[in-house]
């Protein structure tokens, strides 16, 4: 199967109440432990690309890797540009095979948030690619982005109409205390479903997407706090918000700190317990099987999207 754009897939997360699952991938091991998971469970995916991970990986690279995934898996895959922040970018990734972007202009002015969307959306949709805005900024930390929780906002449901009509995305980011990184929350984990609710009834059937959106598993912490690693009060989204979540409007949710988390502590583990191991394939084997297991269980118990390709 061709890759595919995001349309099709969004349409019936809609109406299915599930969510399709955006996984950042940088490396072999990751493609495959997404693929192989979802292959399993016959799940649509979306495979997202950073452009941390382009400079870290190359572009052909990481082509080649989910050229490679299309033919094991013939899965409905969309290969989606995380976080571009660019015309230019989002246009090299578009002319480079990929069939989603992100632009996010969310750091700037209204009124230049929605020239500088527009101008990605006409690009992109005369080569057939989908297109991510956003609206509101989510606090955190991934690869080049930063934002304090002062600079944060939540997205404004008052501004969504005019976003949506004026650019013509066909699916927007909103911020509703989801957060980059593996230290989400310092109290109690709160969504501001009111704000995704508002949301929805001003865009009815629009595609709605959450980033920082990963659990951050308390057992892929602890692992690695106990086998040399410093992650004190890391603390993610609750599994069971996101099943909310992906019964209504959500329907593409952004999986990342999971991934490096069932990596790094698998690594760690096998490093502890086995300190004269030095062939990368007995480290990053074991990591790409938990990768699997993560994935899977997020595909059937999380999104809700297993059996939907």
């Amino acid at each position: 199967m061709p890759l595919v754009n995001t349309t099709e897939m969004f349409k019936k997360a809609y109406e299915g109440g599930y969510a399709i699952g955006a996984f950042n991938v940088n490396n072999m091991e990751i493609v495959q432990g997404i693929t192989e998971a979802a292959k399993e469970v016959n799940a649509p995916l979306i495979l997202q690309v950073s452009s941390g991970a382009r400079k870290y990986a190359n572009h052909t690279y990481l082509m080649k890797l989910i050229e490679a995934a299309l033919a094991e898996t013939d899965l409905p895959i969309a290969v989606h540009l995380d976080h571009g922040d660019t015309f230019e970018l989002c246009k090299s990734c578009i002319d480079g095979g990929f069939t989603s972007v992100m632009i996010d202009g969310s750091h700037l002015p209204f009124e230049e948030n929605i020239a500088l969307t527009k101008k990605v959306v006409e690009y992109a949709h005369a080569h057939g690619v989908t297109v991510e805005g956003e609206l509101g900024r989510l606090a955190g930390v991934e690869d080049d982005i930063k934002v304090s929780v002062e600079d944060s906002s939540y997205t404004r449901p008052e501004e969504v109409e005019e976003f949506v009509g004026r650019t013509g995305v066909d699916s927007l980011a909103i911020a509703i205390g989801t957060s980059h990184g593996a230290f989400k929350f310092t109290g109690e984990p709160k969504l501001r479903f009111d704000i995704l609710e508002e949301i929805s009834k001003k865009l009815p059937g629009f595609p709605i997407v959450l980033h920082g959106a990963s659990s951050v598993i308390p057992e892929y912490v602890d692992m690695i706090n106990q086998h040399g690693g410093e992650m004190p009060g890391a603390k993610g989204v609750p599994e069971e918000m996101l099943r909310k979540a992906a019964s209504m409007a959500v329907c593409k949710i952004n999986i990342d700190s999971d991934l490096r988390l069932a990596m790094t502590a698998t690594i760690r583990r096998i490093f502890t317990e086995s300190p004269a191991e030095f062939d990368p394939r007995k480290y990053l084997g074991p990591a790409r099987a938990e990768i699997k297991k993560l994935v899977k269980n997020k595909l059937i118990n999380v999104l809700g999207c297993a059996g939907k390709a």
